[in-house]
């Protein structure tokens, strides 16, 4: 009877140990995969909520903020589908407007910022603290569609944009209401205890902004401000035939600078924050990172502006007979050029709609050694005990 119980026991021990190695070796292919490169977020996709808190049209400036950062945000590479677009939208088709179903940020009027191709997910009196709240913390009712909600998860970095007029940790909607830096804060907080972002990107143009953050104290968000206490937030230019001011001068040299900018730059956060000019810019922005936990060298524009997705791409061994793969170390990214893409062609470009990965990975070697040795020290007692009762 000793035999048979001591057997039992080598047989359990053995299906533990390989159950550890094998949980082991996933759980290290997936943090390899999400936290490849040193200095990197991780994320696997993005969004961006941009928030215009006025009505009416004196303040066309700031519907012109809002969309100068929606076509910027889309230039990058992030798809309607994962930008909420919060819009009074009573500035396009108003009859005060001498260019109807046009909204320019320039007195040249070279660009048309609201075109053809918008998608306003929030329309006028939809634009509510509550509703803005809510989006940020998925807390909606069932009947709202998946293309007013923020869809995110502990992947998803998201970039928050607000403008309109605003004080000392308040920012007015809409001649409404309020929403105080505490409410978003709690918000942020509720966002992170419900895995709903990896990082945050939190950007604001009003008088007083840089109070807008002070109460922030969730992990992993990076903040930025027009203005100081007790500083407002000056437009830009006015266009005179338009007869009113067509832009703030905060968000004006922020899309200046990202007009420089391509899905595939290394531009940093760091060189972002370096190119403010108060004398310029007529206040003082600022910038707060102490919950972040990158350093701002090494945050790339693009992880919050652009729409870069990780994929990888495991080929066959056989697909390419007479081929070679190259030798790689284990955890390098390379393109493979030698993937058909769908359209027969082959890829010659890091990026299409997003990045294309091909990673030549090796496993770590202890595990599948400790399985290998639990599965035959397990066949070898079976046997024992076999030849025994026979």
């Amino acid at each position: 009877m000793l035999f048979p119980t001591y057997l039992s026991f080598l047989c359990l021990t053995s299906w533990i140990l390989t159950t550890v190695a094998t949980n082991a070796s996933q759980d290290g292919k997936v943090r390899e995969f999400f936290g490849r490169h040193d200095g990197t977020s991780g994320h696997t996709n993005n969004w961006a909520v941009l928030v215009c808190a006025s009505r009416y049209w004196f303040n066309y400036r700031h519907m012109a903020n809002a969309l100068g950062m929606y076509r910027t945000v889309k230039r990058l590479g992030i798809p309607d589908s994962n930008i909420i677009l919060m819009l009074a939208d009573d500035v396009a088709c108003n009859t005060r407007n001498k260019f109807p179903g046009s909204v320019y940020a320039n007195s040249g009027r070279n660009l048309d910022l609201y075109g053809d191709n918008i998608e306003v997910d929030y329309r006028g009196y939809e634009v509510t603290v509550e509703n803005f709240i809510r989006v940020l913390t998925g807390r909606m009712d069932a009947s709202v569609p998946r293309s007013k909600r923020l869809l995110t998860d502990d992947r998803s970095n998201i970039f928050v944009y607000m403008t309109g007029h605003g004080g000392n940790e308040f920012l007015k909607f809409q001649d409404n209401e309020e929403i105080s830096a505490f409410d978003i804060a709690d918000a942020f907080e509720q966002m992170w205890q419900k895995k709903r972002y990896n990082e945050i990107f939190f950007m604001i143009d009003t008088c007083q902004a840089n109070t807008m953050y002070s109460q922030f104290y969730s992990p992993n968000i990076l903040a930025t401000g027009s203005s100081e206490i007790g500083e407002n937030s000056y437009s830009y230019e006015n266009d005179n035939d338009i007869g009113v001011a067509v832009i703030d001068s905060y968000t004006h040299y922020i899309l200046q600078f990202m007009e420089g900018i391509n899905k595939t730059s290394q531009t940093t956060m760091h060189d972002l924050f370096a190119s403010y000019d108060p004398s310029k810019i007529h206040s003082h922005p600022g910038v707060r990172a102490d919950l972040f936990h990158r350093t701002l060298d090494k945050a790339l524009i693009t992880d919050f502006f652009g729409g870069v997705s990780q994929a990888e791409i495991f080929p066959p061994e056989d697909a390419y007979p007479g081929m070679q793969s190259p030798s790689v170390k284990p955890g390098d990214t390379m393109i493979d050029s030698r993937i058909p893409s769908t359209n027969g062609s082959q890829l010659s470009s890091p990026t299409t709609q997003g990045r294309m990965f091909t990673t030549l990975e090796m496993d770590s070697s202890w595990p599948i050694s400790l399985r290998k040795w639990g599965s035959m020290t397990l066949v070898g007692m079976l046997v024992a005990w076999v030849s025994l009762k026979s």
